[in-house]
């Protein structure tokens, strides 16, 4: 039996890199997990991936009505949510120091990266407390901790995940629902998204250079640990930021 038998976890983003492989290893756990992203062909490969125990929807995580959608049917095809992984991000252009972001692009960035987190907990809640309790985990970034002027926005939404993470936190624990919630902040990880400051040559070189372990984190180094607050075995954890760096901000 595995970490994760008999609970319903719902990954949003899982059409590539982190969600992919939180979903490949919650269904290694014998979880069922639902895959929701825009991307239908990436969502499709991940839950080919991951096998039977996975099933992919299309999802608008900025559309409120869209979020009832994927929790109504959640509820009626599995009858209980026990985990949220509120994974769905973009970057925006890189770089973008604060002269050259513009308010319009701002607002798309906070659209998927702060509204789709805060509906996602807002709209999960009563259905996770209604199924007895579970673990939401929003992923922020360790641009939420230190500067990023080569990624105002980016760190801005980063850093607005990380506050409603504790809001949630409190509230669940204060109102008896048994709800978790805790934030992971993952430094640079070879993911799509990840490959677009590795790509840059000088950024990647520096940024290597200042991890104490000397590598880039791989998708499977998050994975891991979105599965242990997934898990039981996580109960009395909650409001917390779980950084996974290499040690990059431990310096």
């Amino acid at each position: 039996m595995g970490r994760l038998s008999g609970k319903v976890v719902l990954i949003t983003g899982g059409g590539s890199g982190l969600g992919r492989a939180a979903a490949m290893l919650a269904a290694q756990e014998d979880a069922t997990v639902v895959v929701t992203d825009v991307n239908a062909a990436g969502g499709a490969e991940t839950c080919r991936l991951a096998g039977q125990r996975c099933h992919f929807l299309q999802h608008d995580t900025r559309d409120e009505a869209d979020w009832r959608r994927i929790l109504g049917d959640i509820e009626t095809r599995f009858g209980a949510l026990h985990g949220l992984v509120n994974n769905a991000g973009i970057l925006g252009p890189f770089p973008a120091p604060p002269e050259s972001e513009d308010l319009e692009r701002l607002h798309k960035i906070f659209a998927v990266n702060v509204d789709g987190v805060f509906l996602g907990c807002k709209l999960a809640l009563p259905l996770m407390a209604k199924s007895g309790g579970g673990s939401i985990i929003n992923l922020s970034s360790v641009a939420a901790l230190i500067g990023t002027p080569y990624l105002v926005a980016y760190g801005m939404s980063k850093g607005a995940v990380r506050q409603l993470t504790k809001s949630i936190a409190v509230h669940a624990a204060r109102t008896g629902t048994r709800v978790r919630c805790n934030s992971i902040h993952p430094g640079v990880i070879e993911t799509p998204m990840g490959d677009v400051l590795i790509g840059d040559a000088s950024f990647s070189k520096a940024r290597q250079q200042a991890i104490p372990l000397g590598e880039f984190g791989r998708p499977e180094d998050v994975g891991h640990a979105i599965v242990y607050l997934l898990a039981d075995e996580s109960r009395y954890i909650t409001g917390i930021e779980l950084v996974i760096d290499g040690g990059l901000t431990a310096i």
